[in-house]
């Protein structure tokens, strides 16, 4: 994007109050007459700035229109947001992000509650993490609360949120598979499928699972019947909504994920490097990061986050890490918000990332797509698509210079141990897999800068950049 052009933002054309646009490398958002009305509200009682102060909202503030293009003067007003650095979405979170996600989303409904306000919606994507700490970018989507409503955002939130947490923590399922290939969320009906009898004597399972989708089935079949008796039904009274949201909090408080042990949870602890290779990678990466100085670095494969610790340390601004093994990035998340650093770690198979999906297959972007990496680290990382997943070097090397310009790769050669397990039960079909070629094939793409061997058996690291 041209640093002076105007981009809407493809997720926002829901919203009947107002839009997302990019200009200048900047976040705005504009309202419009019907949402003017939501906005004076929440900046007329404070809860605009208070919602701020107590980091539940995202940093927003109100700009002159007279200050930008002419394209911003028809709306009613503009106002700017703090850039997060990298949007994510409920499929690449954890169980832990999408759980802390789920509490911050009703502690904030329950702030507005008691200043006369309610969130008019439950989605997920209104929430993005800076870090591991959760913020609500939407501040359209609070309004006045109205003496005797029910909770419009209901259903939504047990979709988006309550109904993958129990995918999570009463059957040990991973939510994000389905999350991606239903991007609303796991429908009430569908999960009442997979619970059991066991299951269903949970009274909180009965209430918010069993009986709605009893509910959700029945306005399928008789959908009048069904109609007539919810507007017959009695206003909710104030204390029994927040009631609910009070109850919610405390059951989801207490939702573990079912673990079961993972190939690459404990990579970190028990990787066959010995002491002294170990810290020679470590001061690679450290003088790496220290040349570089990047504002924001991905980290590929960065298992429970070491790498992307010591990167944050030696001069990275922001990082976010991938990899595959959620015990992994559970930890790495866990660790991120214990010692409150910059790392962003997210589920990603790399053979399948994230594609642009959603309508007009651009409401949700692509893993490439949200990236503006000033550098890259891929350690222990290449083997796991060119050797696993028969992706060619080139293929290989082609999509990591997509993702940044400049960056660390480390190959792992055929005499390591961990190639030679890999190949013990298969054909190796790998004849072009050796470091020459490797080399080779970085070289004709890009800039080789530094080449270091790091251990016994040959594993190599280098520093590439794209001229």
């Amino acid at each position: 994007m041209k640093p002076n052009s105007i981009k809407s933002e493809n997720s926002s054309f829901r919203d009947n109050l107002g839009n997302i646009f990019y200009f200048n490398r900047r976040v705005l958002r504009s309202i419009n007459v019907k949402g003017k009305k939501n906005l004076e509200f929440i900046k007329t009682n404070g809860i605009l700035d208070e919602s701020i102060k107590k980091n539940f909202l995202i940093d927003t503030w109100e700009i002159d229109k007279k200050e930008l293009p002419e394209f911003f003067s028809k709306f009613e007003h503009v106002l700017e947001s703090k850039i997060i650095p990298y949007i994510s979405y409920p499929y690449e979170w954890t169980f832990d992000q999408l759980k802390k996600s789920a509490l911050h989303h009703l502690d904030f409904q329950i702030y507005l509650f008691k200043n006369g306000a309610v969130l008019r919606d439950a989605s997920a994507y209104n929430i993005q993490f800076i870090g591991s700490k959760p913020y609500f970018i939407d501040l359209l989507s609070i309004k006045p609360y109205q003496e005797g409503e029910y909770w419009s955002g209901y259903k939504q939130f047990c979709e988006n949120f309550l109904n993958p947490l129990l995918l999570g923590s009463l059957k040990g399922i991973h939510h994000n598979y389905w999350f991606r290939g239903a991007l609303e969320g796991i429908p009430t009906v569908e999960l009442d499928k997979i619970l059991n009898l066991k299951d269903k004597f949970s009274y909180n399972v009965f209430t918010h699972i069993f009986l709605q989708a009893k509910l959700n089935k029945k306005s399928l079949i008789k959908p009048k019947e069904v109609s007539t008796k919810f507007k017959n039904l009695n206003k909710l009274p104030k204390k029994s909504y927040i009631s609910i949201l009070y109850q919610l909090r405390n059951w989801i408080s207490k939702m573990f994920f079912k673990k079961e042990k993972t190939i690459w949870q404990n990579y970190s602890k028990e990787h066959t490097y010995d002491l002294e290779e170990y810290n020679e990678k470590k001061i690679i990466v450290s003088n790496f990061i220290k040349r570089a100085k990047p504002k924001s670095l991905v980290d590929l494969g960065c298992n429970t986050g070491d790498f992307s610790k010591l990167a944050l340390s030696t001069g990275a601004e922001y990082v976010v890490g991938f990899d595959f093994d959620h015990n992994a990035v559970a930890d790495a998340f866990n660790k991120s918000a214990e010692e409150n650093i910059n790392l962003l770690p997210l589920i990603f198979d790399a053979a399948n990332p994230s594609p642009n999906q959603g309508w007009s297959q651009k409401e949700r972007m692509g893993f490439l797509e949200r990236f503006n990496s000033d550098a890259l680290i891929a350690l222990a990382f290449e083997h796991h698509l060119i050797i696993a997943k028969n992706i060619p070097i080139e293929n290989f090397i082609d999509w990591i210079l997509k993702i940044s310009k400049h960056g660390l790769i480390e190959f792992v050669p055929k005499s390591d141990v961990t190639i030679k397990k890999m190949l013990e039960f298969r054909e190796d079909i790998f004849t072009d897999y050796t470091e020459e070629n490797f080399e080779n094939c970085l070289k004709q793409k890009s800039k080789i800068i530094n080449k270091s061997i790091i251990t016994k058996t040959g594993r190599v690291i280098y520093e590439y950049q794209v001229l």
